[in-house]
């Protein structure tokens, strides 16, 4: 499938990580493509890995599940936890919170080690948002267009765990070509009443 849609964000991202790939250890980007790859396939060698999404879109859903890649670019691969109501899907420009942890598949790589950040854990950091398909948003570029896809196959009421390579991920990670998996929740109000639209 592909996401037409995120082509002038990829276009963006591309020139955004070429200016900042002169790093302090003189890497190319090409190098930092590479290593992106390299932290993914290894993530992934963990898990079983299905490179085609299902035609009827009935995925295997648990703990166990497999990896599916949802994109021909391979840039993104979902594990569905828990595929929400069916019949419960997000239109287009729908605001819709999430909670979520990603961990760094890089570090992943050098340490073995899961090591988490953000907010599904603390109830007293509010919930992120973004509009549904709508890529005009700042919020669109500050959590990136990665995390909507999901909402395309299964319901709002969903979790997910999904890795995003930095092309569809933030636009620091575009830059930074940091790949990650982030475990994501998603919602139609947030957890808690002061929470407020994040665009």
């Amino acid at each position: 499938m592909k996401l037409t849609h995120l082509s002038m964000l990829a276009v963006a991202g591309f020139a955004s990580a070429v200016s900042f790939s002169s790093c302090d250890d003189g890497k190319s980007y090409a190098d930092l493509l590479a290593e992106e790859n390299r932290a993914v396939n290894y993530f992934l060698s963990n898990y079983r890995v299905i490179n085609e999404i299902p035609a009827d879109t009935v995925f295997e859903y648990g703990e166990d599940a497999p990896y599916y890649r949802i994109d021909e670019d391979s840039n993104l691969y979902m594990q569905v936890i828990s595929p929400g109501t069916k019949d419960n899907k997000a239109v287009d420009d729908e605001l819709i919170y999430f909670r979520y942890t990603r961990y760094n598949l890089r570090y992943f790589e050098i340490s073995d080690e899961l090591a988490g950040s953000g907010n599904s854990n603390n109830m007293e950091v509010s919930a992120t948002s973004f509009r549904f398909g709508n890529t005009m948003l700042s919020s669109a570029s500050a959590y990136g267009m990665g995390i909507q896809e999901p909402l395309k196959f299964l319901g709002v009421d969903c979790e997910v765990n999904l890795v995003v390579k930095s092309q569809l991920g933030p636009s620091e990670d575009i830059a930074n070509v940091v790949p990650f998996m982030y475990n994501l929740r998603y919602f139609r109000q947030p957890y808690s009443g002061s929470d407020s639209d994040n665009e």
